[in-house]
């Protein structure tokens, strides 16, 4: 009978050969443990130094301004087919937004290996590819992996792009299932199709074919694969979709002037023929994406964006909650998430008084009572308040004051053009009167997701407050539609779609008349306020 082995025989020789370089990864190993045992480490940066500065930068100049609106403009992409349909399988699996290297031209300059993905959540419902829909499979776009903001319901009377209302029980637009057995409310438009005076939206119902990605929501990075790298000051540019419904999206390029007119922070956009592997080209409009170079023009600060899942609850002072609700875009290793937290948690629990007498040293009250009237003015159900949670927040570091950003503003003017100041902006529904919105803590999906926005609430819920936000709103009107600037800038918007090859002027024009409609019931409709 064999004899059992020695201890030291049983250990691999190759092991037993390094023995004491395994013996010191055990002990360094055990002094780990005892200096830091299971606590959690936290990313928490106090240091304002340059220690974590960025890389160095590397400007294209190219060989003309991106944004000027009175010029045409040439944009093409080329990237591999096989990286493409790499990229559809796994947006189609589990709503992964991966980056494609490509070669991008614009106005005759080219740059190679900029990296490109697919934009948008409710914008993306449409999307087919091969004749299969996210949204029939439930998997609709509305956040990474398919999920929806918890409690998050698309405007009433919406329907899946085939036209198909859902019946009880089957899965909606964003992955929820409903079975209150409601119908569509008589009356009610279903988006992309027209409202009483509105225009018509380039997100729910947008039919896009990953077939035709000429016609897709893209992002282009310029430094997704080559480090530090930008093209006139931006490492980011947006290419809004080209809907069937709306193919020149005028409503939004009206939008983002019209806030700039206003004299808020806004996007610049201009219209490009845009191509794809050598697909036919067409306008297409090109917004700037709030990057680390926008943020070093609105001058000290720091910049942060709303994810599409956040919820403006705080959740204490560990910085790793917010990763759903937040993303810092500047001065990362030099600033952190902490302002954001302390306003969250200030405007949660600060009294009625203490929020009165103590907003305006944390928030430029002025520029956010124009923010709220804006987007009412604009008649943007999507804002810092919508299923979207579209908006940014700029914190000056100079001041110590946060300001409110518009952002995505493709579902502008798409409501009752008639609604005033104390109604609620929806797309497709019925306004609802200020005085019978969801106060806060009530929102419909409670405190994560849903409809609503705790500091909107609270500042329209102040008397004070609200008599600024009724101000502005008069202003904001007298300015823009009274003396005929929003019709003007309308004008523009179709002068410079036009200029580019492949523009569709009839379809254009059709939805420019649309637009002028809905400019000249809402000039009438809020006339008492002059």
């Amino acid at each position: 009978m064999a004899q059992p082995k020695r201890l030291r025989h049983r250990v691999p020789v190759k092991l037993r050969h390094h023995w004491k370089l395994v013996a010191l990864c055990v002990a360094f190993l055990a002094a780990c443990w005892g200096v830091f045992g299971s606590g959690t480490v936290r990313p928490y940066v106090t240091a304002s130094g340059s220690a974590g500065a960025e890389a160095a930068v590397r400007d294209v100049t190219g060989s003309r301004e991106l944004f000027d609106a009175s010029a045409p403009h040439q944009v093409t992409l080329t990237f591999r087919d096989e990286s493409y349909q790499d990229m559809l399988t796994e947006y189609f699996k589990d709503g992964d937004k991966k980056y494609v290297e490509a070669d991008l031209t614009v106005d005759g300059t080219r740059i190679p290996s900029v990296g490109i993905r697919l934009k948008g959540n409710s914008t993306l419902q449409g999307l087919t590819w091969k004749g299969r829909s996210r949204v029939r499979s439930g998997r609709a776009g509305g956040l990474p992996g398919g999920r929806p903001p918890d409690g998050f319901r698309p405007p009433d009377g919406f329907r899946p792009p085939d036209g198909q209302a859902p019946s009880d029980g089957q899965t909606r637009p964003g992955g929820q299932t409903q079975g209150d057995g409601q119908a569509q409310t008589r009356g009610q438009a279903q988006p992309g199709a027209q409202r009483p005076g509105g225009g018509r939206p380039g997100g729910f119902g947008a039919s896009l074919k990953a077939e035709e990605p000429e016609n897709l929501p893209w992002l282009i990075s310029f430094d997704e694969f080559v480090e530090g790298r930008r093209y006139q000051g931006h490492t980011q540019l947006a290419v809004r979709p080209a809907a069937m419904q709306s193919p020149a999206l005028l409503n939004e390029a009206l939008a983002i002037a019209m806030v700039g007119a206003a004299g808020e922070p806004t996007q610049r956009s201009a219209y490009a023929s845009f191509a794809v592997n050598g697909r036919a080209a067409a306008p297409r409009l090109l917004v700037e994406y709030l990057d680390e170079g926008y943020a070093e023009r609105l001058g000290h600060g720091v910049l942060y964006k709303s994810l599409a899942s956040s919820r403006f609850a705080y959740q204490g002072e560990d910085q790793t909650e917010y990763a759903d609700d937040f993303k810092q875009v500047n001065l990362k290793g030099e600033r952190d998430l902490q302002p954001v937290i302390d306003l969250i948690r200030w405007v949660e629990q600060s009294s009625a008084e203490e929020f009165a007498t103590g907003l305006a040293a944390r928030l430029d009250v002025e520029s956010f009572a124009r923010y709220v009237a804006l987007q009412k003015v604009l008649l943007n159900f999507d804002d810092m308040a919508g299923p979207g949670r579209n908006y940014y927040l700029w914190y000056d570091l100079d001041t110590a004051r946060f300001k409110v950003i518009s952002w995505d503003l493709n579902f502008a003017f798409n409501g009752d053009a008639t609604a005033g100041p104390d109604d609620t902006i929806t797309m497709g529904s019925p306004r609802t009167p200020q005085s019978e919105q969801p106060q806060a803590g009530q929102r419909a999906g409670g405190p994560k997701g849903g409809i609503g926005h705790t500091l909107k609430e609270k500042f329209l819920a102040d008397a004070g407050f609200k008599k600024l936000y009724e101000r502005e709103y008069a202003t904001l009107y007298r300015d823009l539609l009274g003396d005929g600037t929003a019709a003007g800038l309308l004008d523009q918007a179709l002068a410079a779609y036009g200029r580019n090859e492949g523009a569709d002027t009839a379809k254009a024009e059709k939805e420019a008349a649309t637009l002028r409609k809905t400019l000249e019931t809402r000039t009438q409709a809020l006339k008492s306020l002059t």
